[in-house]
């Protein structure tokens, strides 16, 4: 029973517990890499999209804001469709191709997305 108890441990200490060090690294190095890009679309939502979209509302077209079940209605709720709703605009809102980057057009709607999830 020892000898097994003791084969056992050696695995889990020799190679399952750096295994699982290593993994825990990466996961919150990742954790880490989308705090920024929330950061980061926080401040270019500030600096483009806060004029008409602040808080979540929309002061030109109070019927499509950015919260969640506005974004679900309007199948803008996903960050592909945001990410597409940015690049080309619509309606009333202007497209911002070529203003901003790809990147930050990503940030910013994973930025949008996460506060509808948290009810802005």
């Amino acid at each position: 029973m020892f000898k097994l108890f003791n084969q056992a441990s050696r695995i889990f200490f020799g190679i399952a517990l750096p295994c699982l060090i290593f993994l825990g690294g990466i996961f919150s190095l990742g954790n880490t890499a989308f705090a920024a890009d929330l950061a980061h679309g926080k401040a270019i939502f500030a600096g483009n999209c806060a004029a008409c979209h602040n808080g979540g509302l929309n002061s030109i077209n109070p019927s499509k804001t950015l919260k969640m079940a506005d974004l679900e209605a309007n199948g803008k709720n996903s960050v592909a469709a945001i990410v597409a709703q940015i690049t080309n605009g619509n309606g009333a809102m202007p497209g911002f191709k070529g203003r901003i980057s790809d990147s930050d057009m990503e940030d910013v709607a994973t930025y949008v997305l996460d506060q509808a999830e948290k009810g802005w």
